[in-house]
């Protein structure tokens, strides 16, 4: 014991005590901390704070026996839940953050790497119920490369996302078969390559090395027995993740501390279900190599093998292979396949693409922009705020400044237009600035897109796809900034509007002279769920078409391309034409033209696949099922509404959603989410997450002998809302009116006076979704 050191006793008034060694009115040294409630701490103090090793219990029954520091669980411990759980490994500022294992009170273990207090990296995963998984993770759940042996034998090496299947991958069945394909949130999707039992396979090296597993994947997966399960659901796992919230102790005799523990219960669902977007963790990944398709090849080139296409989990067409064609060929088609099956949309700008500087000073500007403002208090805009000073020029010496930060771009020149303005629209839009910079300004490049229209602009799309950038000619920034003061005003007092939302507009001048001007969108399509159509609706009809030779899962179709016409809920409707209307009454006020629906469509792939298969069996029975005016309806299952629960739908805010939630008058006229099994839960909104019924007509020579008119019902979730709002009626759209008036229907033609374009936009749309009578 030093000298200033001493051994005490002191009860304090809220009736806590403190038995041990002192350093002046301190606790330092060894000591004993009772609280009123039960819980004890005996261990080590320093300055008044709980410091070195100790051992706490709570009046619960939890326990905590290990390192400490400066009050906070810290360094390596083993901690002892209520429930029986036991965590030993690292620990850091109360939270399991590093290497450790955790063995649950249902006898799961989990061995890995953690980081804020839950599995991130990698770990092992092994189920009480002879389930395994050895892998990455992130933020709690399986994701990025990995194996998952079940107990009955069967195993999937491949990529995970949010504890599903997602990405390249194969499966192994416990009775020697094989599948190679890729999948799509669980759900196999695309094309795929199945070996029965019986073939003869080569070592799955190649395979592994081609996808970038890790050599501990490869042992795993050849010591894996191989069962008869393609459509398999892992039990749902309530894992009990305790942890303690952070608490500081205050110094001692100044304050008494108080620890508080909180059992956190962390479920996670692996479960099959819809399909969502694809987002491949790794592009090169869902092609199968040429080295191994050889090896399977000079393997065995008699039994038969299935080349496969699913979607959303349903099988859609499958060929007998019976023997391998010549080599070449398979590996051009393989190749062709799978980079199909995964594409994404946009090129990655990495170093040396032509866009990499104009990446580089586009984030550092609004980085710049955004941390400089935010801190700014709020306050409403005035209209100094609007005006040709609340542009901002700043210069970004590759050097930096005394106001600039060094940076790997090019000198360059910056320009923030109306600062105050879109910091308001963010926080009016419930952008949060951090998730802002963060999803634009990253450590992860940008998208290039190709420009889907005539306007020859670029696209850029952020690396989490919440949002999109897009070059402006000088004639749009100029309609924009015109237009900015009664915009503000118009999505203010309008939660629903299906307007685009703009979140910044900047400008670059890059030594050369080359000028370019951005503006910063929200991205429509920016869901959990993959859009399979995506149409650009005017109302017009002269070159309103896309060449069919040109089409893909990415491409964005025209008008005349529509084939189907969508039912939804009357109130839904009403409300849609409601605000569309009030949308347009803005547009027209502004004098602008040109402007469309962008409509994108989530199938449901059960019912469309079901009706399409059950076309044959309808007409056998028409007579029984045929309608008063001669149709005959192929009908959908319908999706499911409950009633909205905030707490059981994402908590990130869209970049496109701000409207209030839909109500449904099946479900009492209560606020209503769209439940997907195997998907989530999402909220209906205005233009975004809307359940729909899609009816199209199909034209059969056996229904026409008949005199039916066969209509085929999908379920469909609609994202809508209104795009390309910066063309005004100018003098150039005049002439183009009246030239292409002597050569087309002026009805016909997009160029027509803003009241008129209105009006026939509107009437276009009310013949898309109907009134159901």
């Amino acid at each position: 014991m030093g000298d200033n050191e001493r051994l005490s006793e002191k009860v304090l008034p809220n009736g806590d005590s403190y038995v041990g060694n002192f350093e002046g009115l301190v606790a330092h040294g060894m000591g004993k901390y009772t609280w009123s409630d039960g819980s004890v701490y005996e261990g080590e103090w320093e300055d008044g704070k709980m410091t070195g090793r100790g051992r706490i219990s709570w009046l619960s029954g939890a326990t905590y026996e290990g390192e400490f520091s400066g009050g906070y669980l810290h360094g390596s411990g083993t901690f002892t839940g209520l429930d029986g759980s036991i965590y030993e490994g690292s620990w850091r500022m109360n939270i399991q953050h590093g290497m450790g294992r955790k063995t649950y009170s249902n006898s799961d273990v989990y061995e890995g790497s953690w980081k804020e207090g839950v599995q991130e990296g990698s770990g092992r995963y092994a189920w009480s119920n002879g389930n395994t998984y050895i892998g990455n993770w992130k933020s709690g759940n399986m994701c990025g490369k990995g194996v998952m042996r079940w107990q009955n034998g069967d195993v999937f090496s491949g990529f995970w996302l949010d504890g599903l299947k997602h990405g390249s991958g194969v499966y192994i069945f416990a009775d020697g078969g094989y599948y190679f394909g890729t999948w799509s949130r669980g759900l196999k999707d695309g094309h795929g390559t199945f070996f029965p039992p019986g073939s003869k396979l080569p070592h799955l090296t190649s395979w592994c090395d081609s996808v970038g597993h890790n050599k501990c994947s490869r042992s795993f997966l050849r010591h894996s027995a191989s069962s008869n399960l393609e459509e398999f659901r892992v039990a749902k796992s309530s894992l009990k993740s305790t942890f303690m919230e952070r608490w500081p102790i205050s110094a001692f005799l100044r304050s008494s501390g108080r620890i508080s523990h909180r059992a956190t219960s962390l479920d996670w669902d692996w479960r099959l279900g819809g399909s969502a977007r694809e987002v491949p963790l790794q592009e090169k990944s869902n092609t199968l190599p040429c080295s191994f398709i050889r090896e399977l090849h000079e393997q065995d080139s008699s039994i038969d093998v299935y080349e496969r296409e699913y979607m959303q989990g349903i099988l859609i067409s499958e060929k007998i292979q019976s023997e391998a064609p010549a080599l070449p060929s398979k590996c051009e088609r393989h190749k062709k396949q799978y980079t199909k099956a995964a594409k994404r949309p946009g090129e990655t700008i990495i170093r040396g693409h032509r866009s990499y500087y104009l990446m580089l000073s586009l984030q550092l500007g609004i980085r710049y922009t955004v941390g400089k403002i935010t801190p700014v208090p709020m306050r409403e805009v005035r209209s100094s705020d609007f005006g040709p000073r609340a542009r901002i020029r700043t210069y970004f010496p590759r050097k930096g400044s005394q106001f600039t930060p060094p940076h790997y771009s090019i000198d360059f020149f910056w320009k923030d237009y109306c600062p105050m303005v879109f910091r308001n629209l963010r926080e009016m839009f419930k952008i949060d600035a951090a998730d802002y910079m963060m999803s634009i300004c990253g450590g992860e490049g940008l998208r290039e897109l190709s420009s889907p229209g005539k306007s020859g602009s670029i696209f850029y799309l952020s690396k989490d796809e919440r949002f999109v950038i897009k070059t402006l000619r000088k004639s749009e920034l100029k309609v924009l900034l015109k237009m900015l003061p009664n915009y503000y005003n118009h999505v203010g007092a309008y939660d629903n509007t299906l307007i685009t939302k703009f979140f910044g507009v900047h400008r670059i001048t890059l030594e050369s002279g080359r000028t370019v001007r951005f503006v910063v969108m929200g991205n429509m399509f920016c869901t959990e769920l993959r859009i399979h159509q995506r149409y650009d609706l005017k109302g017009s009809s002269q070159g309103r078409c896309t060449n069919k030779c040109q089409i893909d899962e990415n491409t964005t179709l025209k008008d005349l391309d529509l084939s189907y016409v969508f039912h939804l809920e009357k109130s839904w409707r009403d409300s849609l034409f409601k605000q569309i209307s009030l949308d347009c009454m803005f547009l027209e006020s502004q004098c602008i033209i040109d402007y469309s629906l962008l409509l994108g469509l989530h199938f449901r792939a059960p019912e469309h696949l079901k009706a399409l298969a059950e076309k044959e069996g309808m007409l056998q029975n028409h007579t029984s099922s045929m309608e008063a005016d001669g149709e005959i309806m192929i009908p959908s299952k319908g999706l499911l509404l409950v009633t909205h629960e905030p707490g059981f739908v994402s908590t990130m805010q869209g970049s496109h959603v701000r409207g209030s939630t839909l109500r449904a008058s099946a479900a009492g006229d209560e606020e209503v989410d769209l439940l997907l099994p195997g998907t989530g839960r999402l909220r209906v909104q205005l233009g975004v997450n809307m359940p729909a019924q899609a009816n199209q007509k199909v034209v059969l020579d056996e229904a026409d002998s008949m005199g039916v008119e066969l209509v085929e019902a999908y379920d469909v979730v609609l994202y809508l809302g209104i795009i390309d709002i910066l063309q005004d009626y100018n003098m150039k759209k005049k002439i183009e009116h009246a030239y292409k008036s002597l050569q087309f229907d002026p009805l016909a033609i997009s160029a027509v006076e803003p009241k008129l374009y209105s009006k026939r936009f509107i009437n276009f749309l009310e013949k898309v979704f109907p009134e159901q009578t």
